[in-house]
């Protein structure tokens, strides 16, 4: 069955850095189109990063030039470098297939605190 791990959050001042770390099992990583999502207080889940089997990736608008998503397939592990983090990338992440169904399966996904 499919899983999904994710693990790295933490609390971080304004401008840090973290790398978030998504393990998949149950998947066929090689050839799976992947993203990361978040989720903040109040708010609907939105999509953050695509990765495609190809490694071809793409960004949502808000975290071009500051996030970073990559994965190793050997180890079905996908990652997201977050750069120059804003208090408005505070969320809990999640990775997921990209794109994801309705009623799909969601790891317990990572807090990720961006506060002084």
């Amino acid at each position: 069955q499919v899983q999904f791990v994710e693990s790295g959050g933490g609390l971080v001042q304004p401008g840090g850095s973290l790398r978030l770390s998504c393990a998949a099992s149950g998947v066929i990583f090689s050839i799976a189109t992947m993203g990361w999502y978040r989720q903040a207080p109040g708010k609907q889940r939105e999509l953050v990063a695509v990765i495609t089997h190809t490694g071809n990736t793409n960004y949502a608008d808000s975290m071009k030039g500051r996030f970073t998503i990559s994965k190793d397939n050997a180890k079905k592990t996908m990652y997201l470098q977050m750069n120059s983090l804003k208090p408005e990338d505070t969320a809990v992440y999640y990775c997921n297939f990209h794109p994801v169904v309705p009623g799909a399966y969601w790891g317990q996904g990572t807090q990720v605190t961006v506060a002084s």
